[in-house]
């Protein structure tokens, strides 16, 4: 596979860190876990299945666990030797932490010129809020997504998705392998200071419009991609549940609506988003009530039309779709989240066992044999 040959430590708790390195061993790497005593928290959040939580195994499958205490000195040297044979590096301790346990990039690289160092933190390793403490919904507070995320009245709410912890891992697995493409042609590693601060600000290309050319906020329920347009919005129907319309191009505006017996609406949703297309919203949102989700998931079938239901969750990993493309892994109550990378030669082979917990390092456990 791509990365047998990788060996990565993995210092990382809870999600943005253990995602990443479980998206390494997913396509090859060998992963050893270092645990603090008594384990990584995720072990402990959200509902048990044969004694793993979901959310663990869906972040870990695949790796080694071994329990390290770095602040005994014993157990920081064992782990500097661990890294002295390493690729990569990742840990998401708040800034400052490797430094004072001494197993900071500092001290690593000058053992192990080659090494890919990254440490994935709230806020990053300098600036005004380096210290602060937060996890996803802070900083996407702090980064202004939660602002944007709010219903018609205007109410922000959490997000469903965990988008800071998610950005920034996907984000730092870009870096890594970007850094070990370098080495190749170099022989020297890097450091990589990933913060999911920055992670949130960089996925605003398609936001921040207002902000950039006309120095002022967006208003969600205006705007051309959070509920501005009768063609970017939420219906509901008829049977409680929502359906949504998702793609504002002309040709969609026009087959709906003329399906509809109005084509007149069109020229208010083709003038761009805002109060305007009131008139449309509200001939869509008394259209769509009318009937089930069911019923317009039949009726719009073959038409040439941004559409989709809301599907609660359970639905959509029960989708054909999503079990086609090999998103559901497992069966029963030991499924697990299938990779989204896709290689056509050399797909992933993610191994769906979970380490345990104090795992002996047994003679060749360790990542460098």
């Amino acid at each position: 596979m791509k990365l047998e040959d990788l060996r990565v430590v993995d210092l990382s708790v809870f999600l943005p860190g253990p995602y990443l390195t479980m998206t390494l061993a997913d396509h090859g790497a060998r992963v050893l876990k270092i645990e603090p005593p008594g384990g990584d928290p995720g072990r402990e959040i959200g509902p048990r299945v044969d004694g793993e939580t979901v959310f663990f195994r869906n972040t870990n499958r695949g790796k080694e666990s071994l329990v390290i205490d770095l602040k005994d000195p014993v157990g920081r040297e064992r782990l500097l030797k661990l890294c002295d044979e390493a690729d990569v590096v990742v840990e998401t301790f708040r800034p400052g932490v490797v430094r004072r346990l001494g197993v900071d990039y500092e001290t690593v690289s000058a053992r192990n010129p080659g090494i890919v160092y990254c440490s994935i933190s709230a806020f990053g390793q300098d600036g005004p809020y380096r210290d602060r403490p937060a996890h996803d919904l802070a900083v996407e507070a702090l980064g202004g997504a939660i602002s944007i995320n709010e219903g018609q009245d205007g109410t922000p709410a959490i997000p469903g998705i965990p988008a800071a912890d998610m950005l920034s891992s996907l984000q730092a697995l870009s870096g890594v392998l970007m850094a070990l493409l370098r080495r190749e042609r170099t022989g020297r590693g890097d450091y990589l200071d990933m913060s999911m601060h920055d992670a949130v600000l960089a996925a605003y290309p398609n936001v921040v419009g207002p902000v950039f050319a006309h120095g002022r906020d967006p208003v969600p329920k205006h705007e051309r991609s959070m509920g501005g347009s009768a063609f970017y919005r939420i219906y509901a129907t008829a049977d409680g549940r929502h359906i949504v319309l998702g793609g504002q191009e002309a040709k969609f505006v026009r087959n709906l609506l003329s399906a509809l017996e109005r084509p007149d609406l069109a020229v208010l949703c083709e003038a761009g988003p805002g109060p305007h297309q009131a008139p449309a919203i509200t001939f869509l949102s008394e259209t769509f009530v009318r009937r089930s989700q069911a019923e317009w998931v039949e009726w719009f079938a073959g038409r040439d039309i941004c559409f989709a239901p809301v599907k609660r969750i359970s639905e959509a990993f029960d989708d054909p779709h999503a079990q086609h493309r090999g998103m559901v892994l497992g069966g029963g109550a030991t499924r697990q989240i299938g990779p989204a990378i896709k290689f056509r030669h050399e797909p992933a082979r993610p191994r769906l066992s979970v380490p345990r917990l104090a795992a002996e390092a047994a003679e060749g456990n360790e990542v460098g044999a």
